[in-house]
């Protein structure tokens, strides 16, 4: 119980020294505000950046074509080694039947054109793989199979796609922990300032007796408030934000190519990583700022 009520005494200062100190609080929230809500948005364009990026290696496939007059016997023990492949994922079977009727329903000249000739054509099996990285060592793989006359997954300009898929990715994550470090910097800072303008305070408090936790805990509990009032503006902006977007643009950006991340999606995980992040940076900057003035 006795624990309990020094919580609640502290907690109690520390909404009491937020409101008396209302001037440096406001620009401390305001800072925390701002720098937060730059993350906020680093995040968020990650996120569909990586959901972007997972998509369409997701459609990246390797279409492989079995010799003319391959027996069916042949091609499932050939489609069961594919199976044991490292990296494979999943595999549609088409026949050169099935490429016939697909290409004749494109247009009516070659429907034409199809239908008074023997079906050119090679049986085929469309592979996916369980990472894009292993698609041209996978194609490889399934060219030296018996009974395989090629495989094909737009070797080249798919290597180049990927290379620049994982170098945006990486620079996404090197953009977000860096705004993660100036935000952190910044806020702490702040909070600081904060608790320097009533160092005064803090030294009588430690000259009469009162012990380094007691004086400690309530600024502590003022950084955590303060650090979570300012992540409320950058969480509306977020969420409130966002739905509009993704409301506005149907769910795509620019094209239908470009998918936006449900906000459902997004919103929740977004939020829970500014709240902490605002709470933690603000208790922090105050456990700092006061342990310099306990050093008398």
């Amino acid at each position: 119980m006795k624990a309990i009520r020094i919580l609640r005494r502290n907690i109690s200062s520390a909404f009491k020294s937020v409101v008396r100190n209302f001037s440096l609080s406001i620009a401390s929230i305001a800072c925390t505000a701002i720098t937060l809500i730059l993350v906020a948005l680093a995040v968020v364009l990650t996120i569909n950046v990586n959901n972007f990026t997972s998509e369409l290696e997701s459609e990246l496939t390797i279409v492989t074509y079995f010799k003319e007059n391959t027996s069916e016997e042949d091609i499932n023990a050939t489609i069961e080694k594919i199976k044991a492949l490292d990296g494979y994922e999943s595999h549609e079977f088409k026949s050169k039947d099935d490429w016939k009727a697909e290409m004749q329903a494109i247009s009516s000249e070659l429907d034409t054109a199809l239908s008074y000739i023997e079906n050119p054509l090679l049986d085929s099996v469309v592979v996916k793989v369980s990472d894009a990285t292993k698609l041209s060592a996978t194609a490889k793989q399934i060219q030296k199979l018996d009974y395989i006359e090629d495989a094909k997954y737009g070797e080249g300009m798919v290597d180049e796609v990927i290379t620049i898929f994982r170098v945006v990715q990486n620079a996404m994550v090197v953009i977000v922990v860096a705004l993660i470090l100036v935000t952190a910097f910044l806020i702490s800072n702040t909070i600081k300032l904060t608790i320097f303008s009533r160092r005064n305070e803090i030294e009588i408090m430690r000259l009469v007796g009162t012990s380094n936790t007691v004086i400690r805990l309530p600024f502590i509990f003022e950084g955590f408030i303060l650090g979570v009032l300012g992540s409320i503006i950058p969480i509306i902006i977020t969420v409130y934000g966002y739905i509009l977007l993704f409301d506005h643009f149907d769910g795509h950006l620019f094209t239908n190519i470009i998918t936006l991340v449900n906000p459902a999606n997004v919103v929740i995980s977004v939020s829970i990583v500014i709240l902490v992040l605002g709470s933690i940076v603000g208790m922090f900057g105050s456990y700092r700022a006061v342990r310099k003035y306990l050093k008398i």
